[in-house]
């Protein structure tokens, strides 16, 4: 079935996500190349194409126009035409071609000449094009494959054979494709971290260059604080009257940083994330230095008409602010990368993220990864077989992908927790993992094995109860506890599901008894459970995806489930039952 977002419906194939890829590090100087391509599934780059595809959106998705899936074996072409606008590019600077992404494997040409490789479907890449250019003009060739879960890279709930909670694959570019020109030196990258309790920013410029960058930042637009940082050296910035960040008051600074030519402008936010004892000496999850109760939802990124790709910049803002109208304090990220701009509302907004790592490695044992939802179970994910996890490649692979995903997401200010393993998929080693994650960021909390399998390490003791009554256990681990998911309540809204199955943990034939039954839930075992040490929850969940029918809102953002002031009234109740107490007025 065809099932559209509003979104969707209005999509205007010449302008397609036409907004600022990247608000972390942006500059004026922007082409961007979303919109009608040529395309073609061929063994070598053909004369001719098939067709036209809508880019960013993957072959198998509606909004591409093609409708086809990309099966292992197969070369997927893409190619269009670019021209640089008059006075675009200045003697002496570069052109730089970004892709936000590309599932998973590709190849890129500029007028028949290679200009670079990338493997791996969920980080961005870019790759300078400017000797490859004549006259500003050229044509753009992207030569694609996807093993999708047949390969061991990050692939996440993408299946071939998909069904349950397993999703359609979708492959080839799915982010925005851009140009930029940049100086000759020009800044790469910035890290940003705040020190809160020492009311300063550390910047670090990473660039090519011997000549030092000068650093401002401003708080509503007047300038509070400045300096100069020496490329690839941690510059530590005082600033006065530190207003903090969170949920209730997303306060951003701006950050612009000029070195030479260039300018790039970002933000921070001024906030910290820690574990802590409270009055009764539980471990707590704490935001800005006090215990703060992580109210969460998961959320799977997925769209009926866009697959990975949301139809609009208007459709990633929906699910974020009505899933903070109702209350939620937290996004779980659910096993996939967002674009950057995702995070970005999530920063402005105001509500927090826990991140998980795309998932991978070979096929998964049932005994493994689904026994445990029924039956208590934890196994030592040293035995790598048992895992899916036996090639020492595939385990490195997995390695790189995550310290890039970390370093990729650093500057996001609302990302609070990162998840390395969930549910024993390609789970190797977590104890380890755990250790590199947090050696990578200190600045965050690690869910180290969500679900089950719990090798003892990280920050949280992060359970997963679908099937059963959730008890608080002894309290003998010095971590956080926290319910990483829950609930999965099953309810079919007839013309807004992806087709006629319906997978979930509980079905219920109306909202009124999917009401009752998430009221009843809350108030006979989450509440009571968070003066024992419960921490944070994540229901299960923001949407429906194709086969499962559990979200709050069905699968076309249409319909919520359950009347909005019940669910608000259940998260200011677990907030208020939490040892933060109710939030702090918002100025």
């Amino acid at each position: 079935m065809t099932l559209l977002t509003r979104w969707g419906a209005a999509l205007d194939p010449d302008a397609v996500l036409p907004e600022y890829p990247r608000p972390q590090l942006a500059r004026d100087s922007y082409l961007n190349l979303n919109g009608r391509w040529e395309y073609a599934f061929a063994d070598e780059e053909p004369a001719g194409y098939d067709g036209e595809i809508i880019v960013p959106f993957s072959p198998e998705s509606p909004l591409s126009g093609v409708g086809r899936q990309l099966l292992p074996g197969e070369t997927l072409w893409y190619r269009r035409t670019i021209a640089l606008p008059d006075g675009f590019r200045p003697d002496g600077h570069r052109v730089l071609l970004h892709f936000g992404a590309v599932d998973q494997s590709c190849r890129v040409l500029i007028d028949g000449s290679e200009v670079g490789r990338h493997e791996g479907g969920y980080l961005p890449f870019s790759f300078d094009i400017t000797d490859a250019l004549h006259d500003g003009s050229a044509t753009l060739v992207v030569e694609v494959r996807d093993p999708s879960d047949t390969g061991d890279r990050g692939w996440g709930k993408q299946k071939l054979k998909r069904g349950g909670i397993w999703y359609t694959a979708q492959s080839g570019i799915w982010q925005t494709v851009w140009i930029e020109c940049v100086p000759a030196v020009h800044v790469e990258r910035l890290t940003l971290v705040p020190h809160l309790d020492e009311s300063c920013v550390e910047v670090t410029v990473h660039a090519a260059a011997e000549q030092p960058a000068s650093v401002e930042i401003r708080a509503d637009g007047r300038v509070v604080a400045n300096a100069e940082a020496v490329p690839g050296r941690a510059a530590r910035i005082p600033i006065p009257d530190v207003r903090p960040w969170s949920p209730e008051d997303p306060f951003l600074y701006g950050v612009t940083v000029r070195l030479g030519g260039d300018r790039v402008d970002s933000y921070i936010g001024m906030r910290s994330f820690s574990v802590g004892l409270d009055a009764d000496d539980v471990p707590r999850l704490e935001l800005n230095g006090r215990p703060y109760f992580h109210a969460g939802i998961l959320d799977q990124g997925y769209w009926p008409d866009g697959l990975y790709t949301a139809p609009s910049d208007e459709a990633l803002v929906h699910d974020i602010a009505t899933m903070k109208r109702l209350g939620f304090t937290m996004l779980r990220k659910h096993i996939k990368v967002e674009p950057l701009r995702w995070y970005h509302h999530c920063d402005r907004l105001g509500i927090l993220v826990w991140q998980d790592m795309v998932n991978g490695g070979g096929p998964y044992r049932p005994e493994v990864v689904t026994a445990p939802a029924v039956s208590p179970l934890r196994l030592s994910d040293a035995k790598h077989n048992r895992f899916g996890r036996a090639d020492p490649g595939g385990r490195a692979r997995f390695r790189e992908e995550m310290r890039e995903t970390i370093e990729h997401l650093r500057n996001v200010v609302s990302i609070a927790v990162w998840v390395p393993f969930n549910e024993g998929w390609g789970q190797f080693d977590a104890a380890a993992i755990a250790g590199e994650v947090k050696a990578l960021d200190p600045t965050r909390t690690v869910d180290h094995a969500s679900g089950w399998h719990d090798q003892g390490a990280g920050d949280l003791r992060s359970l997963h109860v679908y099937f059963r009554r959730f008890r608080v256990p002894r309290r003998d681990d010095p971590r956080v506890l926290v319910l990483s998911e829950y609930g999965g309540y099953n309810l079919r809204v007839d013309g807004h599901a992806f087709n006629d199955k319906d997978f979930g943990y509980k079905r219920y034939d109306s909202p009124e008894r999917l009401g009752a039954a998430f009221a009843r839930l809350h108030a006979r075992q989450i509440v009571p459970a968070i003066p024992e040490g419960l921490s944070a929850t994540v229901y299960t969940q923001l949407s429906d995806v194709e086969d499962e029918l559990n979200g709050l809102l069905t699968y076309d953002r249409e319909v919520c489930k359950l009347p909005e002031r019940l669910v608000r009234s259940v998260n200011a109740r677990l907030r208020l039952t939490s040892a933060d107490g109710p939030p702090p007025p918002t100025r």
